[in-house]
């Protein structure tokens, strides 16, 4: 099995294997996975906003109960973020069943899928993030598990190659993916349900902080936790994130507690605008501006004026960009709207 692959049985608690990396956020110490883990609801009555994938669900894992079944295989797409992971738990809390979790770049041949397939005991939860990343040959393995609960093992090379059948016990594929269109029609369709998480609105991520702040022992005022609610781009990852951030600054330089006072010092101490901009979004909009008079420009030009890669523009910068209507996408090339020169102070080419 792949090395990032690894068990929660959620009737002991126990963690086994290597710690998920997408259960925390990206270089988070020991403390914050802990507090990270500590904050994920596990059931679906405490989870905070996705109203019509929340009920959709419901009626799926109560149908498979009702049963006795395992619930149909489930496909979770949406930006990363909003709760993919913690609804593939949920799933696992609720059925009263261990999971497995991987990604789609983990299983790079058909024998790693295999592995874990093989290890897997009757009724358990198998969640792949990222699943639109598998290799060709896990994803035909994954055809056949998914449909016949069986995988066809091949003994030898060559002409003597022999496939060996081995039955499966009954389990449900939880998928999670960013990028939807990427999957193949033949893996789509044999997800029995398929949910696509929205970003949040200010309200239900001030619940989730709300919730937050008591599950970490904060005292809070409402307009510190919607002053960082507002600056969290729709995004529940974020918005923890950020609490963790203001708390530090209020442990240090505040009194302790999260007011609003407290968020905006904090948040400008770690370059987040009043809009949820960061550096690296600001050093977008400003190469639009200033270095090509607003566009339009190609990705692959953008990216080397402020340093990054062309996919880390494409997928962290500029889905956020484009929602808040400050650049839009042309055939040509990228363009700064009007709302991103009044955002940074400047004036138009066009305003007189």
């Amino acid at each position: 099995m792949s090395e990032r692959s690894y068990e929660i049985d959620f009737g002991s608690k126990a963690l086994t294997g290597a710690e998920a990396e997408r259960l925390t956020a990206g270089g988070a110490g020991e403390t914050e996975r802990a507090e990270e883990a500590a904050l994920r609801p596990q059931g679906l009555a405490d989870f905070v906003g996705q109203p019509q994938v929340r009920a959709q669900l419901s009626l799926v894992l109560e149908a498979a109960k009702a049963r006795g079944r395992t619930p149909d295989h489930v496909l979770l797409s949406g930006p990363p973020g909003l709760g993919k992971t913690t609804l593939a738990m949920i799933i696992a809390h609720e059925m009263g069943r261990g999971i497995r979790v991987t990604s789609g770049p983990a299983i790079q041949h058909a024998g790693d899928l295999a592995a874990i397939l093989s290890s897997l005991e009757e009724g358990e939860v198998l969640f792949i993030d990222e699943i639109h990343r598998m290799s060709r040959a896990a994803e035909e393995m994954l055809y056949v598990a998914m449909e016949d609960y069986r995988v066809d093992v091949i003994v030898g090379k060559g002409p003597g190659a022999t496939a060996i059948p081995l039955e499966l016990p009954f389990f449900t594929l939880v998928g999670a993916t960013t990028r939807s269109g990427l999957l193949p029609a033949p893996l789509r369709d044999r997800f029995g349900f398929t949910g696509h998480l929205d970003f949040y609105s200010a309200e239900d991520l001030h619940s989730v902080l709300a919730r937050s702040a008591r599950k970490l022992g904060m005292e809070t005022e409402e307009t510190g936790l919607t002053e960082i609610a507002m600056r969290s781009r729709g995004t529940p990852r974020i918005a923890n994130r950020l609490l963790r951030r203001v708390r530090d600054w209020a442990q240090v330089r505040g009194d302790g507690r999260i007011t609003t006072a407290a968020a905006r010092a904090a948040l400008e101490v770690y370059e987040v605008d009043a809009l949820g901009l960061d550096r690296l979004d600001r050093s977008v909009l400003r190469s639009l501006c200033t270095r090509f008079g607003g566009g339009p420009v190609g990705l692959g030009t953008l990216a080397v004026t402020v340093g990054e890669e062309a996919e880390t523009v494409e997928e962290v910068a500029e889905p956020f960009l484009v929602r808040e209507g400050l650049v839009t996408r042309t055939p040509r090339g990228r363009i700064a709207t009007r709302a991103a020169w009044e955002h940074l102070g400047l004036t138009p080419p066009d305003a007189g």
